[in-house]
């Protein structure tokens, strides 16, 4: 396992956690993890990152082998719980909804756990407990200590930047799982919009799904869920949008070139990991941003913050 530490400073940790980045921080969306760890030792997060962690599953391998669904996601609040930590950060909605729905399942049946554990044991996992809480960067820091110590580490600010918050729906529903906020009226990345010195805009399509689970099978369909909040952001006057969520931002940056295609319209809307927005108002480098890796250039907004 490796420590992120929080620049060797006495007292300057608020919270050590057991850091689990997913499939896309790891890969497609290494941007997305550099600037965590950048962030994190800034905002006081001490992180113990899982190695040999697999998958989530996702929405796939949950409908298709339940079973194995749970075993996967036992096996990764496993490794959480031996961190010592009572906290597993995660910086993607489906894996949160994922490993907090395994968690629901195994805290509340006792025999379910011990068959589980069981079988994790026969491949020399620890036994889980059932001890971890499974929180999204967005929630330790939307509210409390990491709300207040965001507000210190965000000294550069977003100079009045007019930014779109994209919740998506994995974050939100179902709510008896994730239950941080109303799903149908968020407030949490407006706050940390505002703690930053941006200006949250607000427009319908925010708690929307961003077609990613279908554009395989109906693509049309997908980019038709896609739009509206692109649309709705860019006639609102945001100058970027920013989601907690890789899946929505692959969808978000990525496919703009695919809404291009099928309508004509260049909307050429930035699209920041939440991780970024807080970067850029705390002074991270560029190597620790890696805005290069986006699709959709965010320079346009990069230089309305310089004017």
């Amino acid at each position: 396992m490796l420590t992120t530490g929080t620049n060797g400073k006495p007292g300057n940790t608020w919270r050590r956690v057991a850091y689990y980045k997913g499939c896309l921080a790891s890969l497609s969306a290494k941007e997305l993890d550099t600037s965590t760890i950048a962030l994190a030792r800034k905002l006081g997060l001490e992180l113990e990152a899982l190695e040999s962690v697999t998958c989530c599953g996702a929405g796939d391998i949950h409908e298709a082998e339940p079973d194995y669904y749970l075993h996967l996601n036992a096996r990764i609040l496993s490794y959480a719980e031996a961190t010592g930590s009572d906290t597993l950060m995660t910086v993607c909605n489906v894996c949160t909804l994922n490993l907090r729905q395994a968690n629901w399942q195994l805290q509340k049946d006792e025999e379910l756990l011990e068959r589980v554990n069981r079988n994790l044991e026969t491949v020399g996992v620890p036994a889980y407990s059932g001890s971890v809480e499974v929180k999204h960067l967005l929630w330790l820091i939307a509210e409390g200590e990491g709300y207040e110590r965001l507000k210190q580490a965000a000294h550069k600010g977003l100079k009045g930047l007019r930014v779109a918050p994209f919740y998506g729906c994995q974050i939100l529903r179902p709510s008896k799982l994730l239950g941080f906020e109303d799903p149908d009226r968020p407030w949490s990345l407006e706050a940390i919009i505002e703690a930053c010195g941006g200006e949250p805009v607000d427009y319908p399509a925010k708690i929307k799904c961003c077609g990613f689970p279908i554009i395989q099978a109906r693509e049309e369909t997908a980019l038709g869920e896609l739009i509206q909040p692109i649309e709705q952001a860019q006639e609102a006057g945001a100058d970027a949008m920013v989601t907690p969520c890789p899946l929505c931002h692959l969808s978000l940056d990525a496919w703009q070139s695919k809404l291009k295609a099928a309508t004509g319209k260049d909307f050429s809307m930035p699209i920041l990991h939440l991780s970024q927005l807080i970067g850029v108002a705390a002074g991270l480098e560029a190597s620790e941003l890696k805005f290069k890796r986006h699709v959709v250039s965010v320079e346009p907004m990069l230089e309305k913050l310089e004017v």
